[in-house]
């Protein structure tokens, strides 16, 4: 399965699997990669709190948590989705809730092709990459 969706400590379901799936394969395949194995995983706030406790020794919330395990052109790795964070920023951003969650999970495969976040400069460069990418989704038949 080139990308799975699994729950953790929550229970949320997500709409229109197939359509994403093919969207976010799209977003592998421009960036001339192949995809491989990518699980998106939903949890809590707590859950995802812990893992970046543990793994990263960060000690606050955040939306998501990309874990990178590509090989070379093949994108592989685990996304991990607080829902609880993703709805509190869709209210901050006033943006109904499936916007923010697709903003999330593009990102993190925006992670996984190569892209970075943590320079003013990559930021925008990953915000207008997400935009884009967000702009086909909403484009695109369902």
């Amino acid at each position: 399965m080139p990308f799975s969706f699994h729950n953790a400590d929550h229970p949320y379901r997500c709409p229109q699997r197939r359509l994403i799936k093919s969207w976010l394969i799209g977003v592998v395949h421009d960036h001339q990669k192949t995809i491989g194995d990518v699980s998106i995983v939903f949890c809590s706030d707590s859950y995802l709190l812990t893992i970046n406790q543990d793994h990263l020794q960060h000690d606050y919330y955040t939306d998501i948590i990309t874990f990178d395990y590509c090989e070379g052109p093949i994108v592989n790795g685990e996304l991990y989705i607080s829902i609880d964070r993703v709805k509190d920023n869709a209210k901050t951003h006033k943006q109904l809730f499936y916007n923010e969650l697709h903003r999330v999970i593009v990102h993190g495969v925006l992670h996984l092709v190569g892209h970075k976040d943590k320079t003013p400069a990559d930021q925008s460069t990953m915000r207008q990459l997400e935009d884009r990418w967000l702009e086909s989704l909403n484009n695109t038949p369902a």
